[in-house]
């Protein structure tokens, strides 16, 4: 495999949470594993798991074309799956508060995502969140994992009024880092129609973190691809 080769020196790094650094899939399977044991009469079986992941993955890409407001995935999510997957009526509040009770109790870390931290914060790297997560969940899994401890400011589109790729979000982050300048910065993340698509946007460097070897079927076209944590942690470290 062929190393990548960094075109400029960075200073300021901005990275993605979900699937990046913490391991959404581990801590969305934990979620929904307590939440059906909290339900008689229904089995989370692995067809229910991948239903809702599909489902809730297209309820987020709505919300990313900005076709979908976060106060409407948040109030509908569950009555609407659960009408559809089991044909019975629930208490789409309660649902949700327990499910985001549960999912903000999960920080399994992806492979290399401390040691690269530990790293890039010894070298005085200037390190920033970006997410689209629900606050109170990745405010916890940040604080419970204790990667808070690495990053001078987190930045979360429920905070924000906007969400990645929109270059709304993006100016907020850029106002609110201090001397902040485009040539010296770059967003690290898994996701191309937000991370990708958002830093192409902003006008800054963009870094794709593919550990699953996906093939990119979108017009977004990121500076850098790396399929490991680990290599970022060598580039940066030249």
């Amino acid at each position: 495999m062929e190393e990548i080769i960094l075109k400029k020196k960075y200073r300021t790094l901005l990275f993605d949470i979900d699937d990046t650094l913490l391991d959404f899939g581990m801590a969305e399977d934990a979620a929904l594993e307590k939440l059906f044991s909290t339900m008689e009469g229904i089995e989370l079986t692995d067809t229910v798991k991948q239903d809702y992941k599909e489902f809730n993955q297209s309820l987020w890409k709505m919300m990313e074309q900005g076709k979908l407001s976060r106060e409407r995935l948040l109030s509908t999510r569950f009555t609407e799956f659960f009408k559809h997957e089991f044909g019975m009526n629930v208490d789409n509040d309660k649902m949700s508060k327990k499910y985001l009770l549960y999912l903000a109790q999960g920080h399994q870390e992806i492979s290399g995502a401390r040691d690269l931290l530990e790293e890039l914060h010894k070298q005085s790297f200037e390190l920033f969140i970006v997410t689209n997560g629900i606050e109170s969940v990745q405010t916890k899994r940040l604080a419970d994992s204790h990667f808070d401890t690495y990053f001078t400011n987190v930045f979360i589109s429920e905070h924000t009024g906007y969400q990645k790729p929109k270059k709304e979000f993006f100016n907020y982050v850029f106002n609110n880092i201090s001397d902040f300048e485009n040539d010296k910065s770059l967003i690290i993340g898994d996701s191309l129609t937000s991370d990708i698509a958002g830093g192409i946007n902003a006008g800054i460097d963009t870094m794709w973190f593919n550990p699953r070897y996906k093939k990119n079927l979108t017009k977004y076209m990121p500076n850098y691809t790396v399929h490991s944590l680990s290599e970022i942690k060598r580039q940066l470290n030249n």
